[in-house]
């Protein structure tokens, strides 16, 4: 469940930075407040189950590489091969990191020690 708060964390990350740069009346930047409470209150249940490194880096480079893209594909970023390349580093660097990180096991209910 840890993982799937970061991917939330990471697509909401998408839109307030997005309502950053594009926002122009009150209800735009209401909405990309929003969007940045959701995005921490996401990170925050993440880090409850994984470790804060691992969750941060994962967010930063996840968000990262949905906004370059999203830049290459909708607001005609110039598109070069060394971007790509980085692009395709930080999401090895994510994949690589999931793989590597152990989540915590829930103890089964039943007893105690030391009780």
């Amino acid at each position: 469940m840890g993982w799937l708060y970061v991917v939330w964390a990471s697509i909401v990350e998408v839109f307030w930075v997005l309502g950053l740069r594009f926002s122009t009346t009150w209800w735009h930047w209401l909405g990309t407040v929003v969007a940045i409470i959701f995005s921490f209150y996401f990170i925050i249940k993440a880090c409850e189950k994984l470790p804060s490194g691992t969750v941060y880096a994962v967010f930063t480079g996840a968000g990262a590489a949905m906004i370059v893209a999203l830049d290459f594909l909708v607001f005609d970023a110039v598109f070069s091969f060394g971007k790509l390349l980085f692009i395709l580093l930080i999401i090895a660097g994510v994949i690589g990191l999931k793989m590597t990180t152990d989540e915590p096991t829930q103890p089964s209910g039943g007893s105690k020690e030391g009780a």
